[in-house]
């Protein structure tokens, strides 16, 4: 039946029993791909520390972090709901921390149909005289050339 992919939603470390890895380990080594979903909540998962261990321990049993959900603004939610800046906040404190494998997409659910959008920390700051001026996971300012005549003659 493949090919077949699942998509797990795990919202803390705490979760990564041995139990749940064992049967993740057992559905990669049957060549189903796993992913992980998680939703960003507030007091649970909205630190750096605590979604390192998570992506991390996902990792370990095989498991690609894949998506990191924005709370959506349901009845009820409010309590679990975080500012759109914490979530990136966790991304920058992800990038450059460790490997790209285990930094999951951050993306709001739009409203009314309008899919998942991704949210990223701002790496291209703008252009400058032909170059892309760009931040990386530091905070350092590199400028990237981007004048495209240079490459003219290559075809």
């Amino acid at each position: 039946y493949h090919p077949l992919w699942i998509s797990i939603h795990i919202t803390h470390p705490d979760e990564l029993t041995p139990e749940m890895s064992a049967a993740c380990i057992r559905l990669a080594d049957a060549g189903i791909p796993l992913g992980s979903q998680t939703v960003l909540l507030a007091g649970i998962n909205d630190d750096v520390s605590t979604m390192t261990r998570l992506v991390q321990g996902q990792l370990q049993i095989r498991v690609r972090p894949y998506y990191l959900y924005q709370c959506d603004p349901i009845p009820g939610s409010s309590h679990f709901r975080t500012p759109i800046s914490k979530g990136l906040e966790i991304i920058r404190g992800l990038r450059g921390y460790t490997t790209g494998y285990a930094v999951p997409t951050y993306v709001v659910d739009a409203p009314g149909g309008g899919g998942k959008i991704p949210l990223l920390p701002e790496y291209a700051i703008g252009w400058d005289k032909g170059d892309l001026v760009l931040r990386n996971y530091e905070g350092n300012i590199f400028r990237y050339p981007d004048n495209h005549d240079e490459f003219k003659d290559i075809h």
